[in-house]
């Protein structure tokens, strides 16, 4: 398999730039390519010729999306049908990455791949778009949904990924105040990776859930992660209500699949076990 990465500076690229080892044909951010430039794009996939392209771009902003629609929509819907196309062109099977925030939350049960979209925020309302924006290509596809992803070195612009950011405030001697009432899967960056690369070397097509096993609250999260890192801070609870933020998130977006058996993908380890590696290298700073 020769793979090109997409989004490679982000967490999830990173960890399959490093999965992918001597596969891995072509990497970059948005530095290196401009998903938005279509003429770019297929210029890079005509040269390198990739079996697999990877897609670990989005704007995952989810409150600036509210306003700033138009810039969500085109990273997170157009840039991805432009991407199948010009996977398609090359013969290419086009991975793309979607999101839990497709769901409302209202099922209080774990979510499938079956189970209708009914996006809260316009976020999701823009990965949406970009799932359908993939299929109406009609070439090879995979779209996986996932959550919450964490991983060591996340966005720049977030201060890192969530635990990253909790642990830091923490140590900064910060209070800390986070929802008890949205429930989800923390998906590792490393485990994620590996799961994609498996399905794309076994030929997967279509829709799938990849998440972590296990689910828990923000707050549940952040507890955990202070623990593990020998922080004995104290953590308020609070309603997504409280936060004042612009975006609505769903209160249960727990993911399931029931295509992974299907597909060859053993289910991933529970959160918990994942936890503490994930501390250990972040290390202390």
């Amino acid at each position: 398999m020769k793979a090109i990465v997409l989004g490679a500076q982000g967490q999830l690229g990173r960890e399959l730039v490093q999965a992918l080892g001597p596969r891995l044909a072509w990497a970059g951010g948005r530095a290196e390519l401009d998903v938005l430039e279509s003429g770019a794009v297929r210029e890079l996939f005509e040269r390198v010729h990739p079996d697999v392209v990877f897609n670990a771009t989005a704007w995952n902003a989810v409150d600036l999306a509210e306003t700033r629609f138009a810039e969500a929509l085109a990273v997170n819907a157009a840039a991805p049908g432009q991407l199948a196309q010009a996977a398609g062109a090359v013969g290419a099977r086009l991975v793309h990455v979607s999101t839990d925030y497709v769901f409302d939350g209202r099922a209080g049960r774990p979510y499938v791949e079956s189970d209708p979209p009914g996006p809260l925020s316009f976020y999701g309302v823009s990965k949406l778009a970009g799932e359908h924006a993939v299929r109406a290509v009609g070439r090879e596809h995979l779209i996986v949904r996932t959550s919450a992803v964490l991983g060591v070195g996340g966005s720049s612009a977030k201060g890192g990924s969530f635990v990253e950011r909790m642990l830091a405030r923490a140590r900064q001697g910060q209070p800390l105040r986070v929802v008890v009432d949205q429930t989800f899967a923390p998906t590792f960056a490393t485990d994620l990776a590996a799961a994609l690369l498996a399905l794309a070397e076994g030929g997967a097509e279509g829709l799938v859930h990849v998440a972590n096993a296990g689910q828990c609250t923000w707050h549940e999260l952040t507890v955990t992660a202070l623990r593990l890192a020998g922080l004995g801070t104290e953590v308020a609870e609070i309603q997504a209500g409280d936060l004042g933020v612009p975006a609505r998130r769903p209160a249960f977006s727990v993911l399931r699949s029931e295509r992974a058996a299907s597909l060859g993908l053993a289910p991933l380890r529970d959160w918990r076990e994942g936890l503490p590696q994930l501390i250990a290298r972040m290390g202390t700073p």
